[in-house]
């Protein structure tokens, strides 16, 4: 699990000081009627900003979306998501899936495929993702076979070729992670040796805060260290020994990662959870945690 960093005494009470600061003021205007420009920066300050919209990866309804897709949306759309990130089309068309998202008002920001589906099909998935109304293209998955010191080199390589590709498309190429990205190989860290040789221009990150956590990685490290390169998250959390559990029942602190979404930046949050119980419930349990966040 990632230490995130704590404040000691000194900051502690710099903070406190100018929190109870500001709310002194922010009081003093809410008592003689209104909130003024200062009050309400400061109430910015203490912590007060929330996600306006929230997304899923349907991976995480997936079973049901192969048995009704239109239903399934129908139900994520009443729980109050507005964005959706795609695992496959559940046998329709791309013309059919955009079609329904329409209906119940999501919008199909981004979708996942694996290196080999790039490989295999690009053309339509670049002729689908348009369809679909999509701004990303992700690769969620480089085959095991693949992932040897000279491979993560090439793949960069290759990556940065297909990103220029979807850019003449008008559509953004991006890296989503895994475990295995930060398992040493030859004494590199293939996720930094991506980060190293992709073109930020032509290929960007989606971080999954778990699997990056999970695996060692600091996702705040990531952000300082690569600003304005995430413009994607996976909102998935785990217990302390590594289980996955619905959104804000587990040890990642979102608020502290939240925090630096302009740092990173992350414009949009996909909920996720590989293995949900009963995902339409699980679905809302995270939905209700992150709008309530603030952070």
């Amino acid at each position: 699990m990632t230490s995130f960093h704590r404040p000691g005494p000194a900051t502690r009470r710099t903070f406190l000081s100018r929190a109870l600061g500001a709310l002194g003021a922010a009081a003093g205007v809410a008592l003689t009627g209104g909130w003024s420009r200062a009050a309400k920066a400061a109430t910015l300050a203490l912590g007060a900003r929330r996600l306006d919209r929230i997304g899923i990866q349907l991976y995480t309804v997936r079973h049901l979306m192969e048995r009704d897709a239109d239903a399934t949306l129908a139900s994520l759309s009443a729980i109050g998501y507005r964005e959706v990130e795609l695992a496959g089309l559940y046998g329709h068309s791309a013309r059919e899936m955009r079609q329904m998202l329409d209906r119940h008002g999501l919008r199909g920001v981004s979708g996942h495929t694996d290196l080999r589906g790039m490989r295999r099909a690009w053309a339509q998935l670049l002729d689908d993702a348009a369809t679909l109304g999509q701004r990303y293209v992700v690769c969620a998955w480089i085959p095991e076979s693949e992932r040897r010191g000279d491979d993560f080199r090439r793949i960069a390589g290759e990556l940065n070729r297909l990103g220029e590709s979807a850019r003449s498309h008008g559509l953004q190429l991006a890296y989503h992670n895994h475990t295995y990205e930060f398992t040493p190989v030859d004494g590199i860290v293939p996720y930094d040796l991506l980060l190293a040789r992709c073109d930020p221009h032509l290929v960007q990150m989606e971080a999954d805060l778990m699997w990056m956590t999970r695996a060692g990685g600091d996702p705040l490290a990531y952000f300082a260290s690569y600003p304005g390169r995430f413009p994607m998250v996976h909102v998935k959390d785990m217990t302390r020994d590594g289980t996955m559990v619905d959104v804000g029942r587990g040890v990642i602190d979102f608020r502290a990662i939240f925090a630096r979404s302009e740092q990173a930046g992350i414009a949009h949050y996909f909920v996720e959870h590989d293995e949900p119980p009963d995902p339409l419930a699980d679905a809302r349990v995270c939905y209700d945690y992150l709008r309530q966040l603030t952070f």
